[in-house]
Parts: C-alpha cells; structure tokens; sequence
C-alpha cells in the first residue's frame, strides 16, 4: 500500500460512477445482468460497514432503445426521440437496480438532476438536504442526469461531470469513476504503444488538462478522458480525492477502498475561491 493509498480504507462519504458500456454486454448492448449484481453487491458492502454510498449511473437511453427496438447506433435521432427512449429505459432501469438491491435487503432511491438543480440556490440547497436524510436513513441513492426533460441549456452533460458534481453537492470524500479504461495514460494507449500509465495526479496541471482534449470515449457513453479529468477538476477543487478504474472487474471498488494501487489517484486538493454553480454555469460557453 502506497502513502497515496493508505487513507483509502478511512473513507467514508463514497460516489460511484459507472457508465453505459460498463453496464452492456458488447455484443448485443443488452444489460449485463452478472455485473449489476456484483456492482449492487458492492455498494451494498460499503453501505454494511457504514459508509454512505451513491451511485451515478448511466444507461437510461440505452435500455430505453432496446424497449422499443430503436437501433442503438442511431446517432441523428431528435431529442425527443432520445427524451422519449430516457422516458422508458430510467423506469427499467431504477426497477431492475430496486429488485437487485432488495435481494440484499438494501433501500435504494431515484435522483434525477439538471443543470438548474446546481445553479439555483434553492433547488441545490433542496437536493442537499433530501441527499442528508437519505444518508440519516440508510438508503442509497441512484443519480442520473434528468434526461427527459434535458436540453442544452439546462444538461450537465455527461455523468463524469455529473458524478463530480453530486461529490461535491454532497461533501464527498472519494469518487470512483467505472469506466472502459485502466486509468489515464499519456497519450490513448488504444492508439499509441509506447504510452505511460499514470499512478498518481498531485496536481492537474493545464498540460494534462489539454493531454483529455484528444481522447474520446466508447461509442455506448458520452464521455472521453477530457470529461473524466474535468470531473477531477470539480472534485479536487472541492476537496474530493478521485480514482479511474476499470470496470473490467467491478470488485475493484473494495479493492481501491482497502488501499491497493488500482486505478489512476487524483488527489484532493480544495480551492477556497472554487464556485461549483459558477462552473456549472460556465462548462457549455467554454
């Protein structure tokens, strides 16, 4: 166990991020059945040894294309196609997570944020206080981006960025983003064999900020490296420590919490002057 590692197993306010592709088999898109389970049963660990959990997941669309049979890799699709399959594939998707939560006697709850729940005051002091009950009650709550009624003004966008957020809203200490990668390199190592991996970010540096621009992500989410280092930046900035992992094996969630060097470690480091609804604010004119 590394210094960087060792307070990882003393965490005790947890976000987990887990995007679309992790939760898909590759070859059809259909849900992966055996990792939401062993992804419920994880959280539910955490939440057995009295840690508050949240978990920010990805997917609603996803499921709902398939419930109506819209050819996933429609891309052209108007928004209120996309709105109308959310519309579908959340309500499949909070009901499958609820039945393999109550398996192992857990109460889990639906969030469903905007853009505007962060930027106004009430609506952020509002989701703060039902985020603390819910703690105070046991529960786990389920987040995603409120994608039926979503547009551009009012879409946080990604759920990097979301997972951050809700990190922060919450005074979090530790975010795990579940991805398709090991962790950030130099360069894509899809691309580029001669790439290093990276243990550990003391400190986001602009260089590495503009090293996230190139990559993208997989065809099934939103994100790329960019989106993952920007969520870094909102959680550093507001005292977060963050990890990237693969979701390859989603028991690496105790694994990086018992302090093994899993993952790419950005570690905290909370800036005073940092307003999180200004840069929500401000994330779409940049």
């Amino acid at each position: 166990m590394t210094d960087s590692r060792v307070h990882m197993k003393d965490k005790r306010r947890i976000v987990v991020k887990i995007g679309s592709s992790s939760l898909q088999h590759e070859e059809t898109g259909d849900l992966d059945y055996t990792k939401l389970d062993v992804l419920v049963r994880e959280l539910c660990n955490l939440r057995n040894q009295g840690k508050d959990v949240v978990l920010v997941t990805s997917g609603a669309i996803s499921v709902g294309k398939k419930a109506i049979m819209l050819p996933e890799d429609e891309d052209d699709n108007p928004i209120a196609v996309k709105q109308a399959c959310a519309a579908v594939g959340q309500a499949r998707l909070m009901m499958i997570y609820q039945k393999i939560f109550a398996e192992y006697n857990q109460v889990a709850a639906q969030i469903l944020m905007t853009k505007n729940t962060i930027v106004d005051n009430l609506n952020r002091f509002n989701a703060q206080n039902t985020f603390a009950e819910l703690f105070k009650l046991g529960v786990i709550p389920i987040v995603n981006e409120n994608d039926t009624v979503a547009t551009y003004e009012i879409e946080i966008g990604d759920n990097d960025t979301l997972s951050a957020i809700v990190a922060s809203l919450i005074d979090a200490d530790m975010l795990l983003l579940l991805s398709d990668i090991d962790g950030l390199y130099t360069d894509d190592p899809r691309q580029n064999p001669d790439v290093k991996y990276i243990e550990v970010v003391e400190e986001l540096t602009d260089e590495l900020m503009n090293m996230g621009k190139a990559s993208t992500g997989s065809s099934a989410g939103t994100g790329g490296m960019f989106t993952k280092l920007q969520a870094a930046k909102i959680a550093n900035s507001m005292g977060v420590d963050m990890v990237i992992a693969n979701s390859r094996d989603i028991k690496v969630i105790h694994r990086i919490l018992s302090g093994q060097n899993i993952g790419t470690l950005f570690m905290a480091h909370r800036e005073s002057q940092f307003d999180l609804p200004l840069y929500v604010q401000q994330m779409h004119k940049n």
